[in-house]
């Protein structure tokens, strides 16, 4: 079995495209297919959103990884490999963002699976120049092509989506970024959750806090709290800080890959953890998450999570903390509740 995904896979058979370039790599590149690449070309970098992928790539000296919400820093790149995200809107994104940094006369590779909507890169890319495709397999298509015309300069004030919500009493202003969880509308989960949430104070972790919504609502409903909001999302963590700033809102915004860069003593810790990875569904950091969750937390200190009722995470917690409570629900949603007492 391959240790490369199925879009690596198809590029793995494409190799002659990368002979002797310079290499960036964005998207959902979640292997290191990246360090056979820089067996054949010239430089291979990274520039990635996602924080655990940052982490993986920067233990190798091969590879020059970026992590952020756009590339600050100059390249040598000559050709884009982009592994489709699961969302369009951030692939227009990525592609508006890093064109505008490399310019006119890139190349650039794309690859996904096909029911991740990749085809869609055609019409997507004709407002730099041509992009086909030359390759398919394993359900997934290679396409290439080449940045033919002037390219826009990127602002990133331009991609915010910036919406009202109205959460009980409160009113507040929402930004996000493309490809965050709620991007543009709320999630009745968060809002359950909201809901259903007691008066909270001392220290509080927003858990993959997205655009900001649950850590905003908590930090406008709770003056006595101090709160820490974390996400392994770049977009996610530009999204909650113009949040907290659009609100006049205080908190500490950072990128952690699940506890790699939290805190240790948290009263509260507050979260709609994500369980997709991609286009599949993912447990594992999940699991991870809520397994940790108790050295985290000081003594007494509390969890409270939402989560669709088909994920079998009250077990999890159980074994974790002792005890798991179903505070309430509905017909798709469950907040969960437990006390660290050890």
């Amino acid at each position: 079995m391959s240790a490369y995904t199925a879009p690596s896979q198809i590029a793995q058979r494409q190799l002659e495209y990368f002979h002797g370039k310079h290499v960036l790599i964005a998207g959902e590149a979640e292997d290191l297919f990246a360090l056979e690449l820089t067996k054949h070309c010239e430089s291979v970098s990274v520039f990635t959103t996602h924080y655990g992928y940052h982490k993986q790539f920067s233990q190798h000296s091969q590879i020059t990884s970026y992590f952020g919400a756009q590339l600050e820093a100059d390249t040598h790149a000559d050709m884009l490999l982009l592994y489709w995200p699961k969302a369009k809107a951030e692939a227009e994104y990525l592609l508006a963002m890093l064109m505008a940094k490399l310019g006119t006369n890139t190349e650039i590779c794309v690859i996904g699976e096909n029911r991740s909507g990749v085809k869609s890169i055609e019409k997507m890319f004709s407002q730099y120049g041509i992009v086909k495709k030359y390759d398919s397999a394993r359900r997934c298509s290679f396409y290439w092509g080449k940045c033919l015309n002037e390219v826009t300069p990127f602002n990133l004030q331009d991609w915010y989506k910036t919406y009202p919500l109205t959460v009980g009493n409160d009113t507040l202003t929402i930004k996000s970024l493309p490809g965050v969880f709620s991007h543009g509308e709320f999630d009745k989960g968060s809002e359950l959750l909201l809901e259903t949430l007691p008066r909270l104070k001392g220290r509080v972790l927003d858990f993959g806090c997205g655009a900001g919504v649950i850590g905003s609502v908590i930090a406008t409903r709770n003056p006595d709290a101090k709160m820490d909001m974390c996400d392994v999302s770049a977009l996610a963590i530009e999204s909650s800080k113009a949040t907290l700033q659009a609100n006049g809102l205080e908190g500490n915004v950072f990128a952690s890959d699940i506890y790699s860069d939290t805190g240790k003593t948290y009263h509260y810790i507050i979260s709609n953890p994500p369980f997709h990875s991609g286009l599949d569904t993912q447990y594992s950091a999940a699991e991870t998450f809520l397994s940790q969750a108790p050295t985290h937390l000081a003594r007494q200190g509390n969890m409270f999570i939402v989560a669709n009722n088909f994920l079998k995470y009250p077990p999890i917690i159980s074994r974790s903390f002792g005890e798991c409570t179903t505070v309430t629900k509905n017909t798709k949603f469950s907040i969960y509740h437990a006390i660290k007492t050890k």
